[in-house]
């Protein structure tokens, strides 16, 4: 028969407090999140407000030392969690994460008009459709992705209506479906690369190059997309020329309509709002944050002198009621407090990151010259800061720095080592520019195969796979040598 019986034992654990937390979360904020983050915080926490502290060391704690009644008891002696609710919690007590996903990278959208299905709805209203086409060309609009392709098939969608009480034929479908194809922009609504192709090329003059566009993607679509450019030649009984200016044509067709309408507006309201300044004043490196929109904060007078009133006060002529109010003060300044402290510290812990970065770096930061980038891995930061590798981590994400040679990410001054044949250390960034330039001078109809791009390597004294060829040519954002073919 098992025994049962109590332990008792002792455990280690180690749990951030609510500042550290805050401080945390600071450090992962770019300038224009943090710009909103302190909107916020201004919002919601009314002890806070903006302005220079001038008694920033001014005395908001509550003493009470005189006895009362059970229901009031001294302050020091209650729990602050009890007094507060999820209305007047700041967002970083209740939404607390320990963890950091800190390879994520952010990016801030604007949004200042109608949404690409928005458009299209309003598309739809110009034109005059009965009471069954405006409900089938909705539906369809509603099935639309992002980039412009509809997913479903017609039969697929007839059945989901059907499913709804929606009696429809394939043929009112199909026609719904023309309707929404024939809007804007050109190619919306395929179901396919190869009919978004040609909706786009359908609303040309049918010239020569044209039609002979139309046949080879109606007709050699598989060749086109696996660049066999010598059989669409032969097939189509055409000259070099004419193959030429027809894949031109093809080239210039958007695969993506609705990526393109909704990234031309973000294109032209996104811009990149540095975090750090880096100056170089007669050979001297100098760094500092970029906080011009970042207002001064501090305790809001009225809140500290309420808790200033109270003290001069008897505590037997207090109210419950003035007793709350106080307590409700007291909190709001501490998280007024924490807020404020959370700021300088992540100032601090930025410029001494940076600072590091542009030490190491710095025959970079003087002549702008990308090869001068010494190889440099977040391990290195934290060894010459004294902080975490994690912290550094979130220093360096979603940040940018402005130097006189132009704006760049932090992530871009990290680069992993690499050892040449005489053993001399290197950056991958060396090897990732002999390989553009490798590319961008190769014979574009026999394009370097990953082979080829090693015994180039090889020759200039950098062993280097051909899988580790294929992996820094994939994260370049350049195609396998058959796709880059080209006439």
């Amino acid at each position: 028969m098992q025994n049962l019986g109590l332990q008792q034992s002792q455990t280690l654990q180690q749990k951030l407090s609510p500042q550290q937390i805050q401080i945390i979360k600071m450090l992962e904020l770019p300038t224009l999140e943090l710009e909103e983050r302190i909107n916020q915080e201004l919002v919601d926490n009314p002890a806070l407000e903006e302005g220079h502290d001038v008694d920033n060391d001014a005395d908001t704690e509550v003493d009470v030392s005189q006895e009362d009644d059970v229901e009031e008891s001294s302050f020091d002696d209650l729990n602050w969690e009890d007094y507060t609710d999820d209305d007047d919690t700041p967002d970083y007590k209740l939404y607390a994460n320990n963890s950091s996903s800190d390879d994520a990278m952010r990016s801030i959208q604007y949004s200042s008009k109608n949404t690409f299905s928005e458009d299209l709805f309003a598309q739809l209203g110009e034109i005059e459709l009965s009471e069954k086409e405006k409900q089938l060309t909705q539906y369809i609009i509603g099935n639309i992705d992002d980039d412009g392709y509809l997913r479903r098939d017609v039969e697929q969608m007839v059945d989901d209506l059907a499913f709804s009480g929606i009696d429809v034929t394939d043929a009112e479908m199909k026609s719904a479906l023309t309707l929404v194809q024939g809007l804007e922009p050109a190619g919306v609504a395929a179901r396919t690369l190869q009919e978004c192709l040609l909706l786009q090329l359908n609303r040309f003059a049918e010239t020569e190059t044209i039609l002979l566009a139309k046949r080879v993607i109606e007709e050699l679509f598989d060749e086109f997309s696996n660049k066999q450019y010598e059989k669409i030649q032969k097939r189509l009984s055409i000259k070099e020329e004419q193959l030429k200016a027809v894949l031109d044509k093809i080239k210039n067709l958007n695969p993506k309509p609705g990526g393109t309408w909704g990234n031309s507006f973000l294109n032209a309201n996104e811009e990149i709002t540095p975090d750090f300044i880096v100056e170089n004043q007669n050979g001297r490196l100098l760094v500092s944050l970029n906080n011009q929109n970042i207002p001064d904060l501090r305790i809001n007078a009225e809140y500290s002198s309420l808790i200033q009133t109270y003290k001069r006060s008897n505590l037997d002529t207090i109210s419950k009621d003035k007793k709350d109010a106080i307590l409700f003060a007291k909190e709001k300044i501490d998280a007024a407090r924490w807020f404020i402290d959370a700021i300088k510290q992540r100032n601090e812990t930025l410029l001494t990151t940076m600072n590091a970065i542009v030490h190491f770096q710095s025959a970079f930061f003087e002549s702008g010259d990308e090869l001068q980038l010494k190889p440099m891995i977040l391990k290195d930061i934290a060894n010459l800061t004294g902080f975490d590798i994690s912290t550094i981590s979130r220093v360096s994400n979603s940040k940018y720095a402005e130097t006189e040679f132009g704006v760049f990410p932090l992530k871009a001054f990290f680069s992993e080592t690499m050892r040449k044949d005489s053993g001399e250390e290197i950056s991958n960034r060396e090897i990732k520019r002999i390989l553009k330039e490798s590319i961008d001078a190769e014979n574009k109809r026999k394009p370097l195969t990953d082979d080829q791009l090693s015994a180039i390597l090889h020759e200039k004294g950098y062993i280097i796979a051909r899988r580790t060829v294929a992996k820094y040519r994939e994260r370049m954002g350049i195609p396998v040598a058959r796709l880059r073919k080209s006439i």
